[in-house]
């Protein structure tokens, strides 16, 4: 039932892609959206699920937070590890400085979010079959997000479309081999929560340091504001009905 379940999470996977790669006529909006989608789903999914699996703190701070900034911060200087070595190699001056390793790496990230995705609703569905069914909803709805998220990220960073949708594919099918993966094995609450809060800190710092400010260089529009807004609305408006 959980692997079936998690058929679901595929296609919505695949939409939020679809959706992604059909509007690139207005990059600054898709960027401005994905940024939204980003904040919401570490500031309103991850960081409450990781406080409330994460276990005790550590030298006075819930270990969920250490791990959120040990996320942030580690995004950041492999970006800046690779960004030196690209440049140490003769830098293409089309890609604007972007790394085209750091786009496969964040997507790479995406798609073992979404493995776990899958997990959550494997080991739901060992609880029982009503909480399976609500964790089942909530990981379908957000998959369009990371869909989404997981293209943009991609093909931001130089990569070319068949990278892209290649990362997709694999982003679609995670949730179902993490469902099919709790046939086998369980994943401790604690150390569930440690990962969600790493996770949590990577995707923020790819919101807040790459996309948002590459969708407001060029259109500081009204309507890209408002798709930020609207993306994060949105997140909130899928925990909601999940909780």
């Amino acid at each position: 039932m959980a692997v079936f379940v998690a058929l679901g999470a595929f296609v919505m996977t695949l939409v939020g892609g679809w959706t992604a790669q059909r509007v690139t006529d207005r990059r600054h909006l898709v960027l401005g959206l994905a940024g939204g989608l980003m904040l919401g789903v570490v500031g309103l999914d991850l960081l409450p699920e990781a406080l409330e699996a994460a276990g005790a703190p550590v030298f006075g701070v819930p270990a969920a937070l250490l791990l959120f900034v040990a996320g942030f911060l580690t995004a950041h200087l492999v970006e800046h590890l690779l960004a030196g070595r690209h440049a140490a190699h003769g830098a293409d001056e089309h890609t604007n400085g972007r790394v085209p390793q750091v786009g496969l790496t964040a997507a790479g990230a995406m798609v073992g979010h979404s493995v776990m995705d899958g997990v959550a609703i494997g080991a739901a569905f060992q609880v029982g079959g009503g909480m399976g069914v609500a964790v089942a909803l909530a990981v379908i709805a957000h998959d369009f997000a990371d869909g989404f998220n997981t293209y943009t990220l991609t093909s931001l960073y130089g990569n070319a479309r068949r990278k892209a949708l290649a990362m997709l594919f694999a982003d679609a099918v995670a949730p179902v081999v993490g469902a099919a993966s709790t046939l086998l094995f369980t994943i401790p609450e604690q150390l569930l929560g440690g990962y969600l809060g790493f996770f949590g800190g990577a995707l923020l710092y790819l919101a807040a340091a790459e996309i948002l400010p590459e969708a407001h260089h060029d259109h500081p529009a009204r309507s890209t504001l408002l798709c930020t807004v609207a993306g994060a609305a949105f997140i909130w408006l899928v925990v909601g009905i999940a909780e």
